[in-house]
């Protein structure tokens, strides 16, 4: 898969393609289904797809300080877009200049100068150019002058997470900020991911028998609930199961609240100064604070065998 960062990179020579727009934060099962789409379509036609997506999230710039909790970095939609069989992803800077674009700006120096648009394939409720004033019956009205189709897909997908609300990325956030991670990969189609770097920490898991991966995790993620859970440590290529704690560490007065994911029966790992990614499977239990360090240890040793119980189910199916 193509990536372009800003219209300029944008080969001269592009040709036609396939094009559908939005943020897609978490590439959930409604994001799915437009990408599988606009992919699906571009194949028929024998033409490129295209992903226009933006950085940083549009509401940063347009409200400063409310850039929401993302799902996944960029990095990791363009691994997700690329599984889908996207042929090209563009990442357009969102400043406030390019905020204040017209829709009808967007769609000529956009979809019509530079990616050549055949068909643009969204979903109902797409907005966008200054405002958000520009939607599918602008792009509709647009594609008879210059040339191009528009298909509507509809995205809202439907299940038991959130209580049987459509799918969407807030109510994602909403599930993983409540540390329903169960009910975000309902939506997501996959455990939801945390990523960072593995920083020293004050290294007392080590000290109490459960040496743990402290990872700094990257600006604006979405991080669970304060707790325990269940899921996978992936780093250099493994995917381990292991207890995740998510919180302050309040047995011992801790103020910063931090990830850390013990890999479960693995001795002598070094994984500082890696980039690791946590997948989380399984909500175990709150945080809390125990009367003692035995009561702690008793808790911890019931937290790591709860966690291999789940992913070993989770595993066999």
């Amino acid at each position: 898969m193509q990536r372009w960062r800003g219209l300029e990179d944008i080969p001269q020579d592009w040709g036609r393609s396939v094009v559908t727009i939005g943020s897609y934060d978490g590439v959930h099962r409604g994001h799915q289904l437009i990408i599988g789409r606009a992919v699906e379509r571009a194949r028929e036609l024998g033409v490129p797809s295209v992903v226009v997506t933006f950085d940083p999230h549009p509401s940063e710039v347009v409200r400063p300080g409310s850039h929401p909790p993302l799902l996944a970095p960029h990095h990791r939609r363009a691994e997700l877009m690329a599984e889908l069989g996207v042929d090209a992803l563009l990442i357009l800077p969102f400043t406030t200049e390019f905020s204040k674009l017209a829709p009808a700006d967007f769609i000529v120096k956009v979809l019509v100068d530079k990616l050549h648009a055949q068909v643009v394939i969204e979903g109902p409720n797409f907005r966008f150019g200054h405002r958000a004033a520009g939607n599918v019956q602008l792009l509709r009205e647009f594609g008879a002058t210059y040339d191009y189709g528009v298909e509507v897909i509809d995205l809202y997908v439907t299940g038991e997470a959130g209580g049987g609300e459509p799918f969407s990325s807030t109510l994602t956030r909403r599930l993983v900020a409540e540390g329903d991670v169960a009910g975000a990969a309902e939506i997501l189609g996959r455990p939801h991911r945390v990523e960072g770097i593995v920083v020293r920490g004050a290294q007392r898991g080590r000290d109490l028998g459960f040496p743990t991966a402290n990872v700094e995790t990257l600006p604006h993620t979405a991080i669970p609930a304060d707790g325990v859970y269940a899921g996978w440590l992936n780093a250099s290529g493994e995917a381990m199961p292991a207890a995740i704690s998510i919180g302050t560490n309040p047995q011992f007065d801790g103020t910063e609240r931090t990830v850390e994911a013990y890999a479960i029966d693995r001795v002598g790992l070094d994984l500082y100064g890696l980039h690791v990614s946590v997948d989380f499977l399984a909500y175990v239990r709150g945080m809390q604070k125990f009367d003692s360090i035995d009561d702690l240890l008793v808790a911890m040793a019931a937290d790591v065998k709860r966690a291999s119980e789940l992913v070993a189910a989770y595993e066999r199916g």
